[in-house]
């Protein structure tokens, strides 16, 4: 038996596992895995652990850089709206939006005219209404082309989330009026980055889909280690046995109790190994 056998250690992509920030703002390529995360993934992978990559991006956004990233356990997609099998390049389960999510999407942007929002399309295709420089920022770091739609129900489902786009201060100004709406309750309202705003169906989250996955393994929730940056993280980083967190995350992150290790630059996830290697004997 392995020394990780029976433990799973999920992890956010952008400025966790990569840091992707220099990338979004200068356009320059996503930089490539460090050598020691990848050194540190691999001896966890095989002591036995599982791995997983946890993102907010959507499968079109993300396959690509799958390939470059060691990984053998069922991936996280869409802010915890799917579980995505990368080796059998299936679905494994999906939690979407109906088309009241579309109608109601439609209202903020009639409401928030300088606002966009991109539609994630469960078969990789990503929508966008109303593209702006946000959206176009957005695709740098994806690299991925988004296909324009004149208005939100006119996308087709199934989708497994709405990405709002604009400054913070309109975003922060868009979830009140979804909560106005008496709409909050049916969604997950959450905060990817300062101008990104994530809505998917209730209870899809990163927290809810990494017990599913969990589960799935056959592996206890005390044995199960998770890594983030971001608000979207801290349902996942609060589930798991022991949450971390690089030390670039945001303030709630570190507000949510998260064990801090080093800058997403200097290659966090080793940090994060070694220490369960100090747990794991």
């Amino acid at each position: 038996m392995g020394r990780f056998d029976g433990v799973l250690l999920a992890s956010d992509f952008d400025n966790t596992l990569i840091y992707t920030e220099e990338a979004l703002r200068t356009g320059k390529p996503v930089p490539p895995l460090s050598e020691r995360n990848r050194a540190a993934l691999e001896r966890f992978m095989a002591g036995g652990g599982r791995f997983a990559v946890a993102t907010g991006r959507a499968l079109a956004a993300f396959r690509k850089y799958a390939p470059l990233v060691p990984m053998n356990a069922p991936g996280i997609v869409c802010n915890g709206a799917a579980l995505y099998d990368f080796a059998r390049e299936e679905y494994l389960e999906t939690a979407t939006l109906d088309a009241s999510a579309r109608e109601r999407g439609q209202v903020v942007l009639e409401h928030f005219p300088e606002v966009a929002v991109e539609a994630y399309h469960i078969d990789n295709v990503i929508h966008a209404v109303h593209p702006n420089e946000y959206t176009r920022q957005h695709e740098r770091i994806t690299q991925v082309m988004v296909t324009e739609a004149p208005s939100l129900p006119e996308v087709p489902l199934p989708l497994g989330k709405l990405l709002f786009e604009s400054d913070h201060e309109t975003l922060e100004r868009v979830r009140t009026f979804l909560e106005e709406q008496g709409w909050s309750g049916d969604y997950e309202l959450i905060f990817s980055g300062k101008t990104l705003l994530e809505m998917t169906v209730r209870g899809a989250n990163k927290g809810g889909m990494i017990r599913r996955l969990a589960d799935r393994l056959s592996i206890s929730m005390d044995h199960v280690y998770c890594v983030g940056d971001e608000a979207n993280d801290i349902s996942m980083l609060t589930a798991a046995a022991r949450g971390f967190a690089p030390d670039n995350c945001v303030d709630a992150v570190r507000a949510c109790g998260a064990t801090i290790v080093s800058h997403a630059r200097e290659s966090a996830l080793a940090d994060v190994v070694e220490i369960l290697e100090g747990i794991y004997r």
